[in-house]
């Protein structure tokens, strides 16, 4: 016989999940957390034009978290995000890298020879088959050592994935169509030791390697937000100018243009008043050297002191539509799953999503 606290449990848990359960999801963009429909007739009344920005066509996935939670999926939750990715238009998906220290996202027989943690699923050959199963592209990120966010110097990562690259390709570029690129994970943001040879000698390896597909990076900008994750402070007085930011990265794109095909800077260091100084400035040298110029659209907000949480929806519309002033070639984010996804562990996130298809008009 059951006691009183355990049939009052079963029964709120049961009246909770039973629309989510007949929805065959979670709570989402179509409820509100306790079940109750939304009226679909309703649309935000926006006094700003609207579509009028850069969409998001790609979107890292992040399965090698460093500073935000993991979600613990499986196959049939990153399935339904799939879904949710194509629904808004999405045709590119980003491992942001295949492995980060000793955490790896695929059986990979050398980096479990160095020491890495043996994953419970190869999840770079699930992310190939969802992409072909959606008609994506999936682009490949490189192994991440840590030693550069150790010491500095980016020449260390090109070891290990001299190894890497060579696997994975065999094991999932040369057996899936969707395969389509490589991200060149190292993340700067001026002038850094071992960088420019570094990016062209994992590049030209990935290109060889490939018959020649597509590679890009994603750097950031050392604007005032560019502050250390773990501490307090939300922005700092040292900020580098525009001038700077042009000189050095004219130096990097020129040792760099032949191996990399695209930038997309990350754009949530600089203030939204600068956004269009900056992205100018990276359309102009994209241009010069042959890139394709993107935009990493950072869907998680760097202006509170809770880290790290889905943006305000302005703030995102403004750095889009600055996008698209600037003439970019492409959108993407870090990053959907956590951030804009309606499954996501952040209620804020699904809401998101909804303000984003409601201003691109999206049914």
């Amino acid at each position: 016989m059951e006691n009183r606290r355990d049939f009052l449990k079963k029964g709120t848990l049961a009246a909770v999940a039973a629309p989510f359960v007949a929805a065959g999801c979670k709570p989402s963009s179509a409820n509100d957390k306790w079940g109750i429909d939304l009226d679909s007739s309703i649309d935000s009344k926006l006094i700003v034009p609207k579509g009028n920005a850069l969409p998001i066509t790609g979107t890292f996935l992040d399965e090698i978290s460093h500073d935000i939670p993991h979600q613990n999926w499986g196959e049939a939750e990153w399935d339904r995000d799939f879904r949710y990715m194509k629904d808004i238009g999405i045709d590119t998906v980003i491992d942001i890298r295949c492995g980060y220290r000793k955490f790896i996202t695929y059986p990979s027989p050398y980096l479990l020879k160095k020491g890495c943690y043996m994953p419970s699923a190869d999840l770079i050959d699930m992310f190939c088959r969802l992409a072909q199963k959606y008609g994506m592209k999936f682009w490949l990120g490189l192994y991440d050592s840590g030693k550069y966010w150790d010491t500095g110097d980016m020449s260390y990562e090109v070891e290990s994935n001299k190894y890497v690259i060579d696997e994975v390709w065999e094991r999932y570029g040369s057996k899936y169509s969707s395969f389509g690129g490589w991200y060149i994970s190292g993340e700067i943001s001026r002038a850094t030791k071992g960088a420019i040879e570094s990016f062209r000698t994992m590049g030209r390896q990935c290109k060889e390697v490939s018959g020649g597909l597509p590679t890009f990076i994603s750097p950031w900008i050392d604007g005032k937000k560019a502050v250390d994750a773990a501490g307090g402070n939300l922005t700092k007085d040292q900020a580098v100018s525009v001038a700077q930011h042009e000189k050095e990265w004219d130096e990097i794109f020129d040792g760099i243009h032949e191996y990399v095909d695209a930038c997309a800077f990350q754009d949530g260091h600089i203030d939204y008043d600068e956004l269009d100084a900056f992205f100018s400035v990276n359309k102009k040298l994209a241009d010069k050297y042959g890139m394709q110029c993107w935009t990493n659209a950072e869907t998680f907000d760097r202006d509170m002191p809770i880290r790290f949480l889905p943006i305000k929806f302005d703030k995102l519309r403004m750095k889009l539509e600055a996008a698209k002033r600037c003439g970019y070639d492409k959108a993407i984010t870090f990053e959907f799953s956590h951030f804009l996804s309606p499954q996501s562990a952040y209620l804020q996130a699904g809401h998101l999503y909804d303000r984003y298809r409601e201003y691109f008009g999206i049914r």
